[in-house]
């Protein structure tokens, strides 16, 4: 190779300081390194493979594909070829002169958090290639781009000091080779036994050849000087073989290649279809939840495959936004070969796949759910919140999304959400024809909500909403099993059927006598509220606010203006309990004045349980100041 004068670039800062939180900080299982290198040329196999379906020429002379090791120990270097797609020099500046684009600092949180998640964050952040700072004191990548001359080559070099340099090369070649200058106490990785046991234990269901240099030798062992290249892995696509033939481990490896994340899958399904669609899957459901998954907008999906031949990563089309923690991959015998993202998107096939793979991964989750409570839990705590999202969503799944659903309510006194509507609807009363749930801001201020008490009184369960999006499900979630679902902070709540004869009656005589009243309130607070009324159904509190049932309810309106959207005005109506001692004060007081201070008190205090504020509490403190000064 003929070299040039080189020239040297500087890392961002960011991009130095995680390069030194890598190199100093992550120590365990140091093979990792190894793993993500391979992976990397089995990636840049397949994107040759592709781009060489409408170009072929880009196979050049070589269209075997495969990743080579071999070693140097007198030099102390590790070498990891491939003959892929390669990168040109635009290429390495923007794969390998910029660490993470978009999570770099989100890693360098993470990881100056809590440094025991080491590795396994390395591969969430699409710094992989990096790893092999933490056994190497310098790396040199020589690489040329398919179809581009040998004199376009480029080598760059870093000893991850915060610089690198780039150099134009000539390579023969295509693809890219990566030089390891191992550390003094990393020559472990100069063995050839060593380096065939991680590549069978990370890299076996690669698809193409991984190879090694082996010397042959003669009768009494000793070396020839001659050698061969070996084949060390099977070469085969993990899920073109029998499930049978496949172990855990091997489904645990491979989804940590096709994943890039160094965390054991909670569970997966691998399935060959043939009849109208033919095609295979295997998916996975991570244990842990990547730094962007609120992110709607990244790029997420499963790896698509047509006949083995590797087409797009992140091919949202076949999963739902929902579903977008789901890894894995498809494998379709029905699309074309030279199907793109925008064919992909109004085709017929894609959307049969994309209906089928949905409810493989509902089926898979039902599965995890009823068979192992504590991994559905760990999956509920990563990935509860975008499931919420599901039955806006994905209409003709709403009824399975909300069976997986779990929710806080008042049966268990614990904020973590266990709580599942089936649960719910095994312990509902025998006359009790609806589910009842309050949102909030937060689980005690709806653990401790007025609007519990009547509730609690009479035994009624009540699920506790208290994350930001469940206003918004509620209103895409109607009913469950044929139950409907009854916000407890809303005007038409009726609790009759669980009184009995005497007590309604008794109630009735309350109310009327209580009419008086209502019409002095009224009167004060004219066109502030929708309506005044008498309840019930409290015992502690004097009085609370609720909406009519079609109204925008108060979470609703918080959830816009936290968007930055303009949330309508929301007209209560104020409801007051008779039988408790501040209401029957103010009942009793004839100077209009004086009532007016007392209306204006319990209002304030019924819109600050509401609302957790007030338009101006100024005046609310202002009426406290005059009933305490008379006490």
């Amino acid at each position: 190779m003929s070299v040039k004068t080189p020239e040297k670039h500087q890392f961002g800062s960011d991009t130095s300081k995680l390069l030194q939180l890598m190199i100093h900080s992550l120590y365990s299982n140091k093979e990792i390194f190894l793993r993500e290198l391979v992976s990397n040329a089995s990636d840049a196999a397949d994107k040759l493979r592709f781009k060489a379906l409408s170009a072929p020429e880009l196979y050049e002379s070589d269209g075997d594909l495969r990743v080579r090791l071999s070693f140097d120990s007198d030099a102390g270097t590790l070498t990891v070829s491939d003959n892929g797609i390669g990168m040109s020099r635009d290429d390495v500046i923007a794969n390998l002169g910029t660490i993470a684009k978009s999570g770099t600092e989100e890693f360098l949180k993470q990881l100056n958090e809590d440094q025991s998640k080491d590795s396994n964050l390395i591969g969430q952040f699409g710094v992989g290639f990096y790893s092999a700072f933490i056994v190497a004191d310098k790396v040199t990548v020589c690489t040329r781009a398919a179809g581009l001359a040998a004199d376009e080559a480029v080598q760059w070099e870093s000893t991850g000091e915060g610089e690198y340099t780039l150099e134009p090369i000539s390579k023969a070649e295509r693809g890219t080779e990566i030089t390891l200058h191992l550390k003094d106490d990393e020559k472990e990785f100069l063995n050839d036994w060593r380096l065939r046991e991680v590549i069978g234990k990370y890299s076996d269901h690669i698809g193409i050849p991984v190879e090694m240099w082996t010397q042959e030798k003669d009768e009494e062992g000793n070396e020839t000087g001659e050698g061969k290249w070996e084949q060390v892995n099977k070469a085969q696509a993990l899920w073109t073989r029998a499930k049978s033939d496949i172990s855990a481990d091997e489904y645990k490896e491979f989804y940590k290649h096709v994943s890039h994340d160094f965390a054991e899958p909670l569970t997966w399904s691998h399935n060959r279809v043939e009849g109208k669609n033919d095609y295979t899957s295997l998916l996975y459901i991570p244990s842990k939840a990547p730094w962007d998954l609120y992110n709607r907008e990244h790029k997420h999906g499963l790896k698509l495959y047509v006949q083995r031949v590797f087409i797009m990563d992140d091919a949202s089309q076949f999963m739902p936004s929902y579903l977008r923690f789901v890894r894995g991959l498809i494998d379709s015998n029905d699309l074309p070969l030279n199907v793109s993202r925008e064919i992909l998107q109004d085709n017929k096939i894609t959307q049969s796949l994309r209906g089928a793979c949905t409810k493989r991964v509902l089926s898979m989750l039902e599965k995890l759910a009823k068979n192992d409570a504590e991994k559905y839990q760990t999956f509920w705590r990563e990935f509860g919140l975008v499931m919420k999202e599901g039955p806006a969503e994905d209409f003709s799944n709403k009824e399975k999304i909300a069976g997986l659903l779990r929710f806080a309510s008042t049966h268990e006194d614990s904020a973590e959400q266990t709580v599942s509507l089936a649960d719910y609807v095994s312990r509902m009363k025998e006359e009790q024809d609806k589910i009842y749930y309050i949102t909030a801001d937060s689980y005690n201020a709806a653990k401790h909500s007025p609007h519990l008490e009547q509730f609690k009184a009479k035994g009624i369960e009540v699920i506790l909403m208290y994350d930001r999006i469940d206003e918004w499900l509620m209103s895409y979630l109607t009913e469950f099993d044929g139950k409907s679902f009854q916000a407890i902070t809303k005007a038409d709540l009726d609790l009759s059927q669980f009184d009995d004869e005497e007590a309604k009656a008794e109630r009735e005589e309350t109310e009327k006598a209580f009419a008086s009243v209502i019409e002095r309130v009224k009167s004060h607070l004219g066109e502030r509220v929708k309506d005044v009324r008498t309840t019930f159904k409290l015992s502690g509190t004097p009085a609370v606010v609720v909406t009519d049932q079609f109204e925008m309810g108060t979470q609703m309106a918080k959830l816009l203006e936290a968007a930055g959207q303009q949330a309508p005005d929301v007209k209560y109506i104020f409801e007051l309990n008779p039988e408790h001692d501040l209401v029957k004060r103010m009942a009793d007081e004839s100077d209009e004045q004086k009532f007016g201070t007392w209306v204006e008190m319990l209002l304030g205090q019924a819109m600050l349980a509401e609302k957790g504020s007030m338009d101006d509490p100024s005046d609310f403190l202002a009426s406290v100041n005059q009933l305490l000064t008379k006490v």
